[in-house]
């Protein structure tokens, strides 16, 4: 089994070094191999993968050496150039978490479909989203027909299992709140006096933008003769790092009007942010560099973005201190948002471009689990044009 040497150079540099075997050359009959040296021990080891990958190519190397492992790495290396960090860092966590503890350390051509379908069932019984796990294992069992490792895909005949509804009627879990229960939200809200938690659940509520895109406002989004909030960019967690990254969709560029009461707390909070901030030691940025909502990080003493996790945590706790009020999670204000421009007589299309959607059916879905208020109104409606 080739080695990765580390080796040190004359000007004290550290280099990788591998010596591949790659078979015998079928034309001359003499022994093949190859030296290369590599930066990282990282790139040592793709480069390792793609040499033996291509002496089998060219008939001097044997089929026996590829795990689903390797061939996942030689994927995810030209896989990584077309996809968000967002999805990559996804990708990556699914398949170290569930895909490669079970195929990584086999043979690939040696992997049935009969293995494949068990894994499959295990997967369908530990969680609802299994299928998804499908989808990526097969994107590396494609890939090494592709290049031709394997003759067929062992996951392409296998059945997904699935879950026998016990109960047709079961009641739904409503995930929004309705206009009584919105009203009732914010005037608790407001009771608390918290200007920084009744303009963050005012945004998401009012405007129904991804929490992302609330987290990643600054004050030059905000028009204020307009009346426009301006969603261009998204607040994501990547390898334990906040950072701005493009909207989730060429949809989810997008301008969104918004009404005078929202506009007004926001100018509250913006005053009071300026007091903190003074109050700290702190200078606020101009409003190109200014985040609308912040926190003050300990470890480096300074004013940053809020974390991901901060408006579920807020939220969290007002529910401990208000235990009888409906309870929603954060992105449920966006459903919430939606079912009541939808009882205000909102098309399909216009909720579509203010949630930025980019497929009318993910509107739909929504659409499809509108208020009890809607379902009246739509019965009334029925029964007053057939008026009998």
């Amino acid at each position: 089994m080739t080695k990765i040497k580390k080796v040190t150079l004359k000007n004290g540099k550290v280099r990788y070094e591998i010596n591949v075997y790659l078979g015998i050359n079928t034309v001359t009959g003499r022994k093949k191999r190859t030296t290369r040296r590599y930066k990282t021990k990282h790139e040592a080891q793709i480069g390792l993968r793609q040499l033996q990958l291509q002496g089998y190519e060219n008939k001097v190397g044997t089929l026996h050496r590829y795990t689903f492992k390797d061939v996942y790495e030689l994927w995810m290396e030209n896989h990584q150039h077309e996809v968000r960090e967002t999805t990559l860092a996804s990708k990556r966590s699914k398949f170290k978490a569930r895909i490669l503890p079970k195929f990584g350390h086999l043979l690939i051509k040696d992997i049935t479909r009969v293995y494949c379908q068990e894994v499959v069932n295990e997967w369908a019984k530990e969680m609802e989203a299994f299928q998804d796990y499908v989808i990526q294992t097969r994107l590396v069992f494609q890939y090494a027909r592709k290049i031709d490792i394997i003759e067929n895909d062992p996951m392409e005949f296998i059945s997904l299992p699935r879950k026998v509804e016990e109960n047709l009627f079961q009641i739904e879990k409503r995930n929004f709140f309705t206009k009584e229960e919105l009203q009732l939200f914010f005037k608790c809200l407001e009771e608390e006096g918290d200007v920084l938690n009744l303009c963050l659940f005012r945004i998401l509520a009012f405007t129904g933008i991804r929490k992302g895109e609330a987290l990643a406002l600054h004050w030059n989004d905000i028009d204020w003769t307009k009346r426009e909030l301006f969603i261009q960019k998204t607040l994501v967690r990547v390898r334990s790092k906040h950072i701005l990254h493009r909207p989730k969709t060429k949809a989810s560029y997008r301008k969104i009007n918004i009404d005078t009461r929202t506009l007004e707390i926001l100018g509250h909070w913006k005053a009071k942010q300026q007091e903190l901030y003074e109050a700290m030691g702190f200078k606020i940025a101009i409003d190109e560099l200014q985040p609308v909502f912040t926190r003050f990080h300990q470890q480096k003493y300074e004013m940053t973005y809020m974390r991901e996790s901060t408006p579920n945590d807020k939220l969290v706790a007002f529910f401990g201190r208000h235990p009888n009020l409906h309870r929603i999670k954060v992105h449920d204000f966006r459903h919430t948002h939606a079912s009541l421009l939808f009882e205000t007589g909102a098309s399909l299309k216009d909720v579509q471009a203010r949630l930025g959607h980019s497929d009318i059916k993910t509107t739909m879905d929504i659409y499809t689990h509108v208020t009890q208020t809607a379902r009246e109104k739509l019965a009334d409606q029925f029964q007053n044009y057939i008026d009998f």
